[in-house]
């Protein structure tokens, strides 16, 4: 049977709805909340580390966080991006890499395995508050102006 108007994007694309997560990219030090069953119970499971590879698939679409464990071990883990099973994300850290991938990092003990954290000037906070408003409040002025039309209505009447 024959997929007759699906292309390959669209097959990649079904069932992505939405999540409501903050953006991310690599470099970035996150804490991911995921929820484990135990038994009966439920409860999440924070795992916090640095994003050292994303990968952008559809539906398949996939992040590595690097943390560093007990006795200096590290440890990595790798988070569908979709799954119900990742309850939340919260940035902690913004990193400044140049890369795409940061698997040099493996091979890093101590120090040397640190990311340099972006540090934004005054301007650039208030620019991205600003983009950050924008994003989020388009819905509230159609809501003021219907109020706004209604007390017109109301004051002419």
């Amino acid at each position: 049977m024959k997929a007759s108007n699906l292309t390959k994007e669209t097959i990649l694309n079904l069932g992505t709805e939405s999540r409501k997560f903050p953006e991310f990219r690599v470099g970035d030090t996150i804490q991911v909340g995921q929820v484990v069953k135990e038994g009966n119970k439920q409860r999440i499971q924070m795992f916090k580390g640095d994003v050292i590879a994303f990968h952008n698939k559809g539906i398949s679409t996939s992040f590595t966080v690097r943390r560093l464990s007990a006795d200096g071990i590290y440890v990595e883990r790798i988070f569908p991006y979709y799954s119900p099973l990742v309850d939340s994300i919260k940035v902690i850290k913004v990193g400044d890499v140049k890369r795409a991938k940061l698997y040099y990092l493996r091979d890093k003990i101590g120090k040397a395995s640190r990311i340099k954290e972006m540090v934004l000037t005054k301007e650039q906070k208030a620019a991205k508050k600003l983009a950050d408003a924008d994003h989020v409040a388009p819905q509230e002025p159609v809501v003021k102006e219907k109020e706004e039309k209604s007390k017109e209505e109301e004051s002419k009447s």
